[in-house]
């Protein structure tokens, strides 16, 4: 994966300007697409867009100080149609516009060509266990939230707060089936998901397929599949960020597992009274590599 992951920023570097076809650079490395966008967001703390848009207009930035060549020049070089929208991504990166640049020679904010490298040394041990899984029936209360990598998400927190009192205990009173307890699934996120991105989020349980649902709750279903399943304790939601973090530099290279398309599952299995601190599993949907 590593390796693959350096042959996709070689290949981004060789091409700035023009649409890199990832199924088929994923396919040559053995991967899928959705993998291997799911590993370079996980180290690269970004999307592969958001990388290729950064590369992109550092070096058109060096275009745009130290040549003469036109915008629209320019901007069709590296991709884009028109010196409007050039001149929105190039904002974007750099806070100032690139006539503003040409004349003042900044500011310029770059993008380092980036390399993965990867020493794994197993000191610190992953708890996990394969599963195989039916269909998952997964019920409860969902709502639209804005991504956010780092932290608790006051928006998820808002969307739990108000749920009625004693909500926790009928939803738990539906549970048969696993995950057991109360989960917090997330859904819908996009393969170039960045910060801010909405995705949905379903407080909930899981059910059988002949449980009966009230009719006021939201449901998702997962196909078949296999799951790898993290526990994790300690500081939360500290501890499930870095396990997350961890399945990325740590497991998957080390296992010959990749991630599917299917939504993440954190099942709280004990927890503080404050949820300071807690015992959780992380549930993600995988396949053989």
């Amino acid at each position: 994966m590593i390796d693959a992951l350096n042959r996709l920023v070689d290949e981004i570097e060789a091409h700035l300007g023009e649409k890199l076809d990832l199924e088929k650079l994923a396919a040559n490395a053995g991967t899928t697409e959705y993998h291997l966008r799911r590993m370079f967001s996980s180290l690269a703390g970004m999307p592969v867009a958001e990388y290729i848009r950064r590369r992109r207009m550092t070096t058109a930035a060096t275009d745009v100080v130290g040549s003469t060549d036109g915008l629209l020049t320019i901007a069709v070089r590296y991709g884009y149609g028109s010196t409007e929208a050039f001149g929105r991504a190039f904002h974007a990166v750099h806070g100032a516009r690139p006539g503003d640049v040409r004349r003042n020679g900044g500011p310029l904010r770059s993008q380092p060509h980036l390399r993965f490298r990867l020493t794994i040394e197993g000191s610190i041990p992953m708890d996990a266990r394969i599963i195989t899984e039916p269909t998952l029936r997964l019920v409860g209360h969902a709502v639209r939230v804005p991504l956010i990598y780092e932290g608790i998400n006051p928006h998820i927190e808002a969307h739990i707060a108000s749920l009625p009192a004693g909500e926790h205990a009928r939803l738990t009173s539906l549970n048969d089936a696993e995950p057991t307890g109360l989960l917090q699934i997330t859904d819908d996120v996009e393969q170039d998901a960045t910060e801010g991105s909405e995705l949905t989020y379903l407080h909930g349980v899981s059910v059988g397929h002949t449980t009966p649902v009230p009719e006021d709750l939201d449901a998702i279903e997962v196909p078949q599949g296999n799951w790898v399943v993290f526990r994790t304790s300690g500081a939360h939601p500290k501890a499930l960020q870095d396990a997350w973090a961890a399945s990325a530099t740590d497991w998957f290279p080390s296992n010959p597992w990749r991630l599917r398309p299917g939504p993440s599952i954190v099942a709280i299995l004990d927890r503080a009274e404050d949820l300071s601190t807690a015992t959780c599993e992380l549930w993600m949907p995988v396949e053989r590599g």
